[in-house]
């Protein structure tokens, strides 16, 4: 096996709740050495998030701090990741110029709302304002009502991913040029470079998309479908799938000639009487359970799947075989179960075994690889410099 790719790059991650601590567990994933800087005491915003077990153990975690010591530890550091908003670090004397002054090489990732230019650069934001504002959240939901949340952190993670991707070819970069650089991530911009056609269909055709529910009108057939014990996904929207699935429906009780009928058998046609296709598939699908539904489209390899709550897919045999689970011994909670990352090299392994350590749990360890003794360690955290969960 080889070495993870990462390995033997330091990063320093002085990020917070949420997009930011993704992109250090994926870093860490792909084999880099994370230093996560919090707030002594409290920690990352995380540590209160609701999925925490104590009032200091959840997703997220942490080291160091004070400015001298901040900046000697990225003085020691290849990559820099924040997410603070924009000219709040450089009051701190933890800005991009500095410390690219000290540690030419230095990768400094910041992710904002906003990004550092523009009029909206200094407001600040989560992902839910990038969502609503980027135009995602207004496609999504049923006509006439108010759109739902999405659930999950769409411009946080989206971003963090994107700022992965970034780092690395800023790493890659290096090697040639020598020099590190600013990269300047937007959940907003992210969120917007998402929009696969409804750009092109404002600049192109002056079309507005709009909340359509549990199909596309774009794309007959493809949507959500209620059968008789749960929800389904169809996708019967090429001319060949929606074929084989039109005769399937007519076989399998559907009305005489709906296999056969012309006017479906193009995208166009299946978009202008959408109406009476989904007269006659809604009832079919309603009439059968999921799985009966399920198994016949994959008798005829049309694209279709089961709507699953979290407990399937914990459960789900693909999700198994694929690793997507993964379980950590921690020290007080015994057994966890938490989800992987997509990560799949031939000849590495990224899994992530170990937890999340505690609040300063190697504030001492970090200070010894940056030349500190015993006597200027422990005189740091005397003065609380660095957090010491066994000082008064």
């Amino acid at each position: 096996m080889q070495a993870r790719p990462l390995e033997g790059i330091r990063v320093v991650d002085y990020s917070h709740f949420l997009a930011g601590p993704y992109v250090g567990r994926c870093l860490a994933a792909l084999g880099a050495e994370v230093i996560k800087v919090e707030r002594p005491g409290s920690g990352d915003a995380g540590r209160q998030h609701a999925t925490v077990l104590d009032d200091e153990q959840s997703a997220y975690f942490l080291h160091p701090r004070g400015k001298e010591f901040m900046q000697r530890l990225c003085d020691s550091a290849d990559v820099f990741v924040e997410n603070y908003r924009p000219g709040a670090l450089k009051k701190l004397g933890l800005g991009y110029d500095e410390l690219s002054a000290r540690n030419p090489g230095l990768v400094y990732c910041s992710i904002s709302a906003y990004g550092h230019t523009g009029p909206d650069a200094h407001r600040a934001g989560f992902g839910l304002i990038a969502e609503a504002k980027s135009g995602i959240m207004q496609m999504i939901g049923n006509p006439g009502e108010p759109p739902p949340l999405m659930r999950i952190s769409l411009g946080d993670m989206y971003t963090g991913i994107h700022a992965v991707a970034a780092i690395n070819a800023a790493l890659l970069g290096r090697v040639k040029s020598g020099r590190g650089q600013h990269i300047d991530m937007a959940l907003y911009d992210t969120l917007v470079s998402m929009h696969e056609y409804a750009v092109q269909c404002y600049t192109m055709q002056r079309i507005v998309p709009e909340q359509t529910g549990h199909d596309m009108p774009t794309s007959t057939l493809y949507g959500v479908f209620r059968a008789a014990d749960g929800d389904l996904v169809i996708a019967a929207q090429v001319d060949d799938a929606w074929k084989r699935f039109a005769a399937l429906v007519e076989t399998h009780g559907g009305p005489a000639g709906f296999g056969t009928d012309a006017r479906f058998h193009t995208l166009n046609g299946r978009n202008a009487n959408r109406l009476d296709i989904l007269s006659v598939v809604k009832p079919w699908v309603a009439a059968r359970p999921v799985a009966e539904v399920l198994s016949l489209l994959d008798s005829i390899d049309v694209p279709s799947a089961k709507v699953q709550r979290i407990d399937e897919v914990l459960a789900d045999p693909q999700i198994i075989a694929r690793g997507m689970v993964v379980e950590q011994e921690h020290p007080r909670f015994g057994t966890l179960r938490l989800p992987n990352l997509p990560f799949r090299f031939s000849d590495c392994d990224t899994t992530i075994r170990e937890v999340g350590p505690d609040l300063g749990q190697h504030n001492a360890e970090v200070a010894q690889s940056l030349g500190f003794d015993a006597a200027e360690i422990d005189a740091m955290q005397t003065d609380g410099v660095l957090y010491s969960k066994v000082r008064p």
